[in-house]
């Protein structure tokens, strides 16, 4: 029997939780894994909730997924309140580290890093929609159409361990570029992002994942 990680998220929404539901069978029907896993995702938007909640024996790293999902004032704001709470769950004395797996713009970058290439900023969310379409050859009306969760799962069926790798891989080259375009690196409560789409930092957590169970 293989041993079984546990790793701990909180996420914003159904599509992040299914997401994570998905790679954790994924991993654990995989011959060549070295370790089961065991993904806990709550859907939870307020991190600093979740860690007084937790009964926490050890040090423990918990994942936030959350989105840079513009740059209007309110979603600036709320982007950095996320922050705000991650950093005070540091201060609960449960031995409780929160790292930041941000997508800016949204999620819905990362789903499509897995199938294609997704360089160019956009000015909305809603019109990932394009990318979603022609990365998976669907013809879906707009983003609440492809989020339902019968086409979600759908989606998520036509993926493989292999495109999760190109994902990771796609995040870094778009990383490396926004790093070699001169795009500040913005520091706020010991969290980095950038103000730039596109960019993100959720593919770390996942390469962690897929390194420590020996599959890439």
């Amino acid at each position: 029997m293989k041993k079984a990680n546990k790793y701990h998220f909180t996420v914003e929404g159904e599509t992040e939780n299914w997401y994570l539901k998905w790679l954790q069978a994924k991993i654990n029907e995989a011959p060549d894994a070295t370790f089961k896993v065991s993904l806990d995702c709550p859907i939870q938007k307020n991190p600093l909730k979740q860690a007084k909640k937790m009964k926490i024996l050890r040090r423990t790293e918990i994942y936030h997924i959350s989105d840079y999902e513009s740059d209007e004032a309110i979603h600036v704001r709320e982007f950095k309140e996320t922050m705000d709470n991650m950093k005070k769950a540091k201060g609960l004395g449960k031995q409780i580290t929160y790292k930041f797996g941000y997508t800016n713009l949204t999620f819905d970058l990362w789903i499509i890093l897995h199938k294609s290439d997704c360089n160019g900023s956009i000015t909305h969310r809603k019109h990932y929609i394009r990318h979603i379409n022609r990365a998976y050859n669907e013809n879906f009306e707009n983003m609440d159409d492809y989020k339902h969760e019968r086409n979600f799962k759908r989606i998520l069926n036509k993926l493989s361990l292999d495109d999760v790798i190109d994902a990771i891989n796609r995040s870094k080259a778009i990383m490396q570029r926004n790093k070699d375009n001169g795009y500040t690196l913005q520091q706020y409560k010991g969290y980095e992002y950038y103000r730039e789409n596109p960019s993100l930092a959720i593919w770390e957590v996942i390469e962690k994942i897929l390194q420590e169970c020996d599959l890439i």
